[in-house]
């Protein structure tokens, strides 16, 4: 799927006071102690989610069961929201204190949530069973505050038939920025139509090279931007000199919805660089693909996104809503339901548990999306004005793709643009 990125609403810090004072509804999330089950009683959580809109919501139903059976004396009860409702009726929640035990979450939000107060602190949760850029992404000073549910990144695709038609080697997990510009260049036959490298110029793009060039998109305390550098400018550079060069301009096509995956489809194009949620649509293929890790100039930088489930500090169930999120996360049955499902990867650190999915083929190498999380660019996160920011970067790199400004200029504006949101 490809991902999208909920902005904050204004309303969401300014709920806190609401969220944890708002504790003595009826609603199974809320209320305090006294009004705990009696031991005998089965204990009932809720859990609020997005995750299994559309298609999966009888996968979450058999991982709810899985669970129930082996806690006998936890019952769950699901709501589930489409995305693009969930998080106006999550902050609705937050303020009105009827929030569920247990709720999702997206990365890109998480640092919000977590300043304010509404996530519990997950304790004696063991977190070796996951991913460790995935369980690090939401800890905070050492403190666990939600667990990772599933996760998406971006790899780099490249069409063999094309390589071998000019004999050069496929790229490999240790291949740089200068490899690939190498291989571009050589692939590239616009008389023929085929072009060496496809990489979006925008905001989502640009985070993650400027990582992979060894610099910081925001200061560590996220107060200004930190890209109007020399690591930076390498960053907008990598992907501006592509244009016309070694893949399409805006002109040409280039920025267009599916563009980019029609031109790989046809096998028009080398490399390529997208997401793994790509993967069944090129399942049938007349052409022979696989994937790597994405190339970096001094370091590996991979965009990860990720969902997770968080527990509501104001629940009275903190313990049994904890178990629950821990289940849903990373037992046996989710992993199988997961990938038996085709249902976005489960975020878990044992390999072995994930073998039908590493050799299942098309591509052949999928430890590349395993290897991809070894060292990850996480997006920044500014709260209310993350659309803007996203655009200002994008609209900034796109005038200097087009010449209308260099790439200083573009920089420069773009620092002021969005320092003025921070």
């Amino acid at each position: 799927m490809k991902r999208r990125i909920p902005t904050i609403g204004v309303g969401l810090l300014a709920v806190v006071g609401l969220a944890l004072t708002g504790c003595s509804t009826e609603k199974a999330g809320s209320g305090n102690d006294s009004s705990a089950p009696a031991k005998d009683e089965a204990t009932t959580i809720t859990y609020t989610n997005f995750i299994s809109s559309g298609d999966n919501e009888a996968s979450l139903q058999t991982i709810v069961d899985a669970f129930e059976k082996e806690n006998e004396g936890i019952k769950v009860k699901v709501t589930t929201l489409p995305y693009a409702d969930y998080f106006t009726a999550l902050q609705t929640d937050l303020a009105g204190g009827t929030v569920s035990d247990v709720f999702d979450i997206e990365f890109a939000n998480y640092a919000a949530y977590q300043k304010s107060g509404v996530l519990a602190q997950l304790k004696d949760v063991d977190t070796s069973v996951y991913q460790k850029s995935l369980a690090d992404a939401y800890a905070t000073d050492g403190t666990q505050y939600a667990l990772p549910s599933s996760f998406s990144n971006v790899v780099l695709f490249y069409n063999a038939d094309i390589f071998d038609a000019a004999g050069l080697d496929y790229p490999t997990k240790d291949w740089t920025w200068a490899e690939e510009q190498a291989a571009a260049e050589k692939l590239t036959d616009t008389a023929s139509g085929v072009w060496g490298d496809y990489q979006p110029i925008s905001y989502n793009e640009f985070y993650k090279v400027v990582a992979q060039a060894g610099g910081k998109f925001l200061s560590d305390d996220g107060t200004k931007v930190a890209f109007n550098t020399p690591e930076g400018k390498a960053a907008a550079e990598w992907l501006i000199n592509k244009s016309g060069k070694t893949m399409p301009t805006a002109e040409q096509g280039a920025g267009t919805p599916d563009f980019d995956s029609k031109l790989f489809a046809d096998g028009k194009l080398a490399m390529w660089h997208t997401g793994i949620w790509m993967f069944s649509g090129l399942a049938d293929s007349a052409f022979k693909w696989d994937i790597a890790v994405e190339p970096g100039k001094t370091q590996h930088a991979s965009a990860m996104f990720s969902n997770a489930v968080a527990v509501s500090a104001a629940s009275k169930n903190i313990e049994a809503a904890t178990k629950f999120a821990q289940f849903l996360t990373s037992s046996k049955t989710t992993v199988d339901v997961r990938l038996d499902k085709g249902w976005e990867l489960p975020p878990i650190a044992d390999a072995a548990q994930l073998d039908t999915y590493l050799k299942k083929t098309p591509p052949a190498n999928r430890q590349a999306v395993l290897d991809s999380l070894d060292a990850v660019a996480l997006a920044p996160s500014i709260g209310d004005r993350q659309a803007e920011m996203q655009d200002i970067v994008t609209d900034e790199l796109t005038e200097a793709a087009a010449g209308r400004k260099s790439v200083d200029e573009a920089l420069k504006e773009a620092e002021t643009r969005v320092n003025a949101l921070l």
